[in-house]
């Protein structure tokens, strides 16, 4: 709040330099991948169980919002090039991260999913009783999230020069960025028209478009042209870029767009315009084939290749921190989000039972010693559990002592 705060009011922004001192842009590039990870694989696990009724749904709002909230500060500080250049090889992570939410913010456009949600407004968070509403929030803030993961690659994009080897590379070649960008510009997901009336998504907000002020750019195109523009008329990323039979067909999509009035507002794209004319006639070089050793992305890698197992374990020890119960016996948040969960979990012991499922029901007796009855249990997440439990333990227990398996065992290591 602080940044957003000194940024407004043009004043000198002192989180900059300690958040530079500190190294501590590459561990919020962490936390943003982890709360993504955590909403695409345990969030769903939650919502699909039946007798999960917490008495507050606080807690995780406040790990769906801990995404929104580091992507907004990233968008206010990755404007500096300092900042940039801190987040070192991190800066893959967020480049992958970038991607994923627009080609998700593409494809909800073109299967012309409506983008004009009820908003909930912040007297209806204290009466988040039920996960289906807590779902619906979620759906709102990835919309907002994606539009804050833009800015934050447009401000990459003004740093080319500066960046690592491997993040050109990732951005023209790996991801294709430019045609990526080329279909939000043509579906333009933050403008609908609705009962008839002209909507523009701005400042965190829909809001209906006067006539005369339909063709007036918002700060979201200015963006995607921006990148644009950096992406396409650098000679770093000229040298790069590919630009073959599809690409050139998709870029030169862009002369339709690029109208007087357009122009007019923003006069940088008559370079573009005479780019793309140039590009209209003639077959530009392909890239020299050098010798490129990309770097591997880790965060996002390491997290998304948990297995079903770990996910389903990790969603367990959630589901007890939120359990219903007395308010006044709710766990605090710095308790139910801890991000060393997931470790501490994968270390652990269990000591399974028999590996036949066959006949298994709740209270039946037949349960994993660890993960065992328990007052506190819920059922629908115990069963879902013991089926991913029995199989490894029946394949594991053929070359193991009685002592039992590992949980550990099953699922993949830590390189």
């Amino acid at each position: 709040m602080h940044a957003i705060l000194s940024a407004s009011a043009g004043q000198e922004q002192l989180l900059i330099e300690l958040l530079i001192s500190h190294a501590k842009i590459p561990i919020l590039i962490g936390e943003l991948i982890s709360a993504e990870v955590w909403k695409h694989k345990v969030f769903p696990v939650l919502c699909r169980l039946e007798d999960f009724h917490p008495s507050s749904t606080f807690p995780i709002y406040v790990v769906l919002h801990h995404e929104a909230s580091i992507i907004n500060l990233l968008e206010t500080v990755f404007y500096h090039k300092e900042i940039c250049e801190s987040a070192e090889d991190s800066i893959l992570d967020l480049i992958d991260y970038c991607h994923r939410k627009l080609t998700l913010l593409v494809a909800r456009s073109a299967s012309r999913q409506a983008a004009t949600q009820q908003e909930l407004h912040p007297e209806e968070l204290a009466g988040l009783l039920s996960m289906q509403e807590l779902q619906k929030q979620a759906e709102v803030m990835e919309f907002e999230i994606s539009l804050k993961a833009l800015s934050v690659l447009r401000f990459i994009t003004d740093q080319v020069g500066s960046l690592p080897l491997s993040a050109l590379t990732r951005m023209l070649n790996t991801h294709n960025l430019p045609c990526l960008l080329v279909e939000l510009v043509e579906h333009c997901p933050w403008s609908c028209r609705e009962a008839g009336k002209f909507k523009k998504f701005e400042n965190g907000t829909w809001h209906v478009v006067p006539p005369e002020d339909q063709l007036k750019m918002t700060k979201l195109d200015g963006q995607v042209w921006l990148a644009l523009l950096n992406l396409l008329l650098s000679p770093e990323c000229q040298h790069k870029y590919h630009f073959d039979g599809f690409n050139k067909s998709q870029l030169l999509k862009l002369r339709a767009f690029l109208t007087d009035v357009l122009l007019d507002q923003l006069p940088n794209l008559v370079e573009m315009q005479r780019f793309l004319s140039h590009l209209a006639v003639t077959e530009p070089a392909p890239p020299k084939k050098d010798l490129v050793l990309e770097q591997a992305c880790g965060d996002f890698f390491h997290l998304s290749c948990c297995s079903l197992l770990s996910l389903v374990t990790f969603s367990f020890s959630q589901v007890r921190p939120c359990r219903s119960c007395a308010p006044e016996e709710q766990p605090s948040t710095h308790s139910t989000v801890t991000p060393s969960l997931l470790e501490t979990v994968c270390k652990e012991r269990a000591d399974c039972c028999p590996s036949s499922t066959a006949g298994m029901s709740v209270g039946s007796g037949r349960q994993c010693q660890r993960w065992g009855p328990h007052p506190r249990c819920y059922p629908s997440l115990h069963l879902c559990l013991w089926a991913c439990v029995a199989p490894a333990c029946a394949k594991d227990r053929q070359g193991e002592p009685a002592g039992g398996t590992r949980i550990g065992s099953i699922l993949p290591s830590k390189q």
